[in-house]
């Protein structure tokens, strides 16, 4: 299910704000209701339990992105210009939807209850196949290398990234970025910028 009312998305925007500010078993259902300015009876009705309430929150902050693949791979670009275009759309994704990445690493990692993945898995696994399209469009021209292990690309982006952003006290105290707007410029400016060097530095080939 990745269509939801007015309500549904206000129960989802209060769980992913607790979630990320108490974790999963410090929020309270009672205090979700609160915060979305619903009654538990209703969070019930929709959703059926907090952990049936996380899934919700994950398909619906993960689903979408095949489309804005899609979008990319059928633009009038090079496939070079197609990967920047890529690379842009993880790094503001990821910005974005700090919060439920925050959330999902945490009882990903340290799997203190079971989960159903199985729709947040499968709409992974369409993602990679869009982004494999893109991929494959430049090995088909001659522009990518053959050689390369594509399901490890969005990896890299998202490994870089977020490397970036759990560090962030040591990275503000190296790079003396004392706001978080500062903080924010340097992700979107050189990160970005390093991230669409290295991502081409693996696909092109050498000179």
């Amino acid at each position: 299910m990745t269509d939801f009312n007015d309500k549904q998305l206000d129960i989802l925007q209060a769980a992913e704000k607790l979630f990320a500010e108490e974790g999963f078993d410090g929020a309270s259902i009672r205090n979700i209701a609160r915060e979305a300015n619903v009654n538990i009876a209703m969070i019930s009705y929709y959703f059926g339990s907090k952990e049936k309430l996380l899934e919700a929150l994950i398909i619906h902050r993960t689903s979408g992105m095949k489309m804005q693949l899609e979008n990319i791979f059928n633009e009038n670009l090079s496939p070079a210009d197609k990967v920047d275009r890529l690379i842009d759309l993880y790094i503001s994704r990821i910005n974005k939807n700090k919060c439920m990445y925050q959330i999902v690493h945490f009882e990903l990692s340290t799997k203190k209850r079971i989960m159903d993945m199985k729709a947040f898995i499968d709409i992974k696994l369409q993602n990679v196949e869009a982004f494999k399209r893109i991929i494959q469009e430049g090995q088909a021209q001659g522009v990518f290398r053959k050689d390369i292990n594509i399901f490890l690309i969005p990896t890299t982006i998202v490994g870089i990234l977020v490397h970036f952003q759990m560090n962030r006290m040591f990275m503000e105290t190296a790079l003396q970025l004392e706001s978080d707007d500062a903080f924010e410029a340097y992700i979107k400016n050189e990160l970005t910028a390093h991230i669409k060097q290295t991502i081409k530095a693996l696909l092109l080939h050498e000179n």
